[in-house]
């Protein structure tokens, strides 16, 4: 198992493929942020790229700047230097759509699940059999026919965060951002929504970028896990420090976390984030 620090030279994370290859779905090149209002200087230095497919996990101690650096994929929070590419293009010009998962599942309490699942659609101004066709797939996919007409707080946790997926897809995006998804869910729960999000996945294939906590859950997803790292010392700003191709077999199956080689990848990324 191969590790990696400098991505600007890593086969797939390169800026650049190959002559002819397509531009990657995302790249970032050198970008930084500083918080306004306090002057924190919170990120360096990030470039990186994801070719359509990819699921990419983002690891680091808390408070490190992974959520930021999320946002700022997602076009939530513009970077204070650098730059974010979609296909090449700037993501204003960009025909490439964007999902987004928050680890609170955000649903409208007075709207039932096929409303909120809806929502996206609503507001583009869509109308039509369509709507509804797409909807009841959705609802179906992630697994809650039959809870339509439920409201939030009648849905378990991992319903409601299924109802979130389900509505983050609703338009078909490019690329999913999943910012701690399952983070405020119980141990098993959180396993079992795992295997879920790699047969919705499988089933609506989409690029992936996720932000955990959990190197078990990093490593049991994704393709590549990325750690965020402070280089100068906790006070310093952090970038990419380690990339770690996951090249485990397809699809994934629980019983994978009891292999030597996926608790190689386990203490390969904690000493990284460690270091």
């Amino acid at each position: 198992m191969a590790q990696e620090g400098n991505i600007e030279t890593a086969g797939v994370f390169a800026a650049q493929g190959p002559a002819g290859q397509s531009d990657p779905l995302v790249t970032l090149r050198n970008v930084a942020h500083v918080f306004a209002d306090n002057g924190t200087h919170v990120l360096t230095d990030i470039s990186l790229s994801m070719q359509g497919g990819d699921f990419t996990t983002l690891v680091g101690s808390s408070g490190i700047g992974k959520s930021t650096l999320l946002r700022i994929i997602g076009g939530l929070l513009q970077p204070s230097s650098g730059e974010v590419l979609f296909e090449g293009q700037n993501p204003k010009e960009s025909d490439l759509t964007v999902g987004v998962v928050f680890q609170r599942d955000n649903l409208m309490p007075w709207r039932t699940t096929y409303d909120n699942v809806r929502l996206p659609l609503e507001l583009r101004g869509e109308k039509g059999n369509h709507v509804d066709r797409r909807v009841r797939e959705m609802i179906d996919l992630v697994g809650l026919t039959g809870s339509e007409e439920s409201y939030p707080a009648q849905l378990s946790g991992g319903m409601a965060q299924r109802v979130a997926i389900a509505r983050a897809l609703i338009h078909r995006p490019s690329l999913l951002l999943l910012d701690e998804p399952f983070g405020s869910l119980d141990a098993l729960t959180r396993e079992r929504m795992g295997q879920e999000l790699l047969r919705i996945r499988r089933a609506m294939p989409v690029t992936v970028f996720m932000v955990t906590h959990s190197i078990s859950e990093a490593v049991f997803l994704s393709d590549m896990v990325l750690v965020l790292g402070a280089v100068n010392g906790p006070s310093s700003p952090a970038t990419i420090t380690d990339r770690f191709p996951i090249d485990l077999p397809r699809p994934r199956r629980f019983e994978m976390v009891r292999t030597p080689e996926f608790q190689e990848y386990e203490v390969a990324v904690r000493s990284a984030i460690r270091t």
